[in-house]
């Protein structure tokens, strides 16, 4: 039929295989970072490495899905970013939700646990971060992804400050105090990927 599939072939791009390979180590570093910090934040019990360990599990299907649609046509890499920014919105709105029922057991984490799993996960995610630091200019799919590794990179630095702070004081509410930070970050960012994303999909970028 005439037009016929042309949104999906005639527009699309070839992918960078640099891209593509990039993608793939994210893929990896972030499934088993996943696993490392489930288990520590439930030995911790931290709200903030519980929600670093879920951000993990999110990225990880980011860039799964950024595998999936490399070289389809923008208007479905720009649909897929959509997707992703409500789900980076879902997860801040996890992050509260986790974060008030923490307040209210008046759980005190274990801050040792915190500070050196934050640390190999700030080092993995620095270098996923710098890893893609070249794409984060791309369409909304790209600069989702490049996002997301960001964010990442930020939040195991406040989990790292959270940790000093809960020993020093104590007190659980350092851990609550980052797990709100992280679910600031994630609901912003979700924010922007989604205005991009909009944007794309009413101009036909």
């Amino acid at each position: 039929m005439s037009g016929c599939g042309c949104d999906s072939v005639c527009n699309a791009a070839a992918p960078d295989p640099r891209y593509r390979r990039a993608l793939w180590i994210a893929l990896v570093l972030n499934m088993v970072m996943f696993g490392v910090e489930i288990v520590a934040s439930l030995q911790s019990q931290s709200v903030s490495l519980l929600a670093d360990a879920v951000d993990f599990l999110g990225d990880a299907a980011n860039y799964s899905v950024a595998l999936f649609v490399l070289g389809l046509a923008p208007v479905w890499r720009s649909r897929t970013a959509l997707w992703k920014g409500w789900l980076m919105v879902g997860f801040g709105v996890f992050v509260l939700g986790k974060s008030a029922w923490q307040w209210s057991a008046g759980i005190v984490p274990e801050p040792f646990i915190m500070g050196w799993v934050s640390l190999l996960a700030l080092t993995v995610n620095f270098g996923v971060a710098a890893l893609l630091y070249a794409y984060r200019q791309g369409d909304a799919q790209a600069r989702s992804v490049w996002l997301c590794s960001r964010n990442d990179a930020l939040g195991n630095i406040a989990v790292m400050g959270a940790a000093v702070g809960v020993w020093a004081t104590a007190h659980g509410w350092p851990d609550i105090a980052v797990a709100l930070v992280l679910a600031g970050l994630a609901l912003t960012s979700g924010a922007s990927v989604i205005r991009h994303a909009r944007e794309e999909l009413r101009t036909g970028v």
